[in-house]
């Protein structure tokens, strides 16, 4: 018998959080690859400065991190992705999107809730970083509980061999 457990919005079975008979979130496979890759660059989440690369997603899969698939299984596509890695301390919510065609339709908050299931699981705060300019995803996050921190600046160093 398959193993069945519920969340606030989700039944999991067989590796796969149900919401209907036609859409699915299950754990990335690195065959998704080129197909998540498209769906970064369709909404504007992928950037070859920030190692959003198959190693990448192995190397914070194998660190305890987890990327979430939302797949139409009628259409056999990815509809949407939500990355999320953690350091001990935090889980980081990175690459949260649904493909431009399919937003407004409220998968957004079916992949936020699993995300949050995964987040509970580690006992761990959750972080996230967003354009301001993004309203929709803003709403979604303070629907979600996120509050903003402050005038906070973030800063990175994207090349190792730029470091002094």
């Amino acid at each position: 018998m398959a193993e069945r457990s519920c969340s606030k919005s989700f039944c999991r079975d067989n590796n796969a959080l149900m919401k209907n008979n036609n859409l699915i979130i299950r754990a990335y496979r690195d065959e998704d690859f080129p197909e998540v890759d498209q769906l970064w660059n369709d909404t504007g989440l992928a950037s070859p400065v920030r190692s959003d690369d198959r190693e990448s997603i192995r190397r914070t899969l194998s660190n305890g991190g987890q990327l979430f698939i939302l797949e139409d299984t009628d259409r056999h596509e990815i509809i949407g992705t939500s990355w999320l890695t953690q350091d001990g301390r935090r889980v980081y919510l990175h690459h949260f999107g649904i493909k431009p065609d399919q937003q407004g339709k409220g998968y957004s908050r079916m992949l936020l809730d699993a995300s949050f299931d995964f987040a509970r699981s580690t006992g761990l705060q959750v972080k996230l970083e967003v354009h301001r300019d993004n309203k929709k995803a803003l709403a979604l996050y303070e629907k979600g509980g996120f509050r903003y921190l402050g005038d906070y600046l973030v800063y990175i160093i994207r090349d190792h061999k730029n470091m002094v």
